[in-house]
């Protein structure tokens, strides 16, 4: 079950990467914008559209990854109190209740969404470019599934750790200082339990 868990994972990590990609070309194209608005006196027709379909697909294409490492936001102030065993059944809950429910939500409808928006060619009708949109609205259904296959990564998870009374091992990734911070106190105060 591991090595499935570890794939779902790699699958969640690589495609997270591959989208971080999105920012370096919003941040260039906005830098873009910026110098040839002020400095030449020529603002571009597609700067907003590039903004918001860069920023679009970096949004939808990182929930799985930041699932995979444990880093979307938690209101955690009585979480981290609860015994680990509390904390797998608390997340659990959650997943079935709201991420499993909308993880279907999005492939669901974001396919018929999709769909129509290819069957009719869609483009942007907010901007003078008018760019093409229909394939950017396919990354709804397939954000979806990853969210949905990370969801059951997760879950898989919760019930090991409620077993076991441990959580199992992630594939580790870029850390916050505050995450790592948090890891190496958890990992002195198991060292100093273990010596007593």
């Amino acid at each position: 079950m591991t090595k499935t868990l570890h794939f779902i994972d790699s699958l969640s990590a690589w495609t997270g990467r591959a989208f971080s990609w999105c920012i370096v070309v919003l941040t260039f194209s906005t830098c873009y914008e910026v110098f040839v608005r002020y400095a030449l006196n020529s603002p571009t027709v597609w700067a907003f559209d590039m903004s918001v379909q860069m920023y679009g697909a970096l949004f939808m294409m990182a929930g799985a990854y930041a699932l995979s490492q444990d880093a979307h936001v938690r209101g955690d102030v009585i979480y981290r109190l609860l015994p680990i065993k509390w904390q797998a059944k608390v997340d659990l809950t959650l997943y079935i209740l709201f991420l499993v429910p909308g993880a279907i939500t999005l492939i669901y409808y974001g396919f018929d969404y999709a769909a129509y928006a290819w069957s009719i060619k869609e483009v942007s009708w907010s901007s003078p470019s008018r760019i093409q949109i229909y394939f950017f609205k396919t990354i709804i259904p397939i954000s979806g599934t990853l969210v949905l296959l990370q969801g059951f990564a997760e879950s898989v998870r919760c019930v090991q750790c409620i077993r076991t009374g441990e959580w199992p091992k992630r594939l580790q990734d870029v850390q916050e200082t505050e995450t790592m911070l948090l890891h190496e106190k958890e990992d002195l105060q198991q060292i100093e339990s273990e010596k007593n």
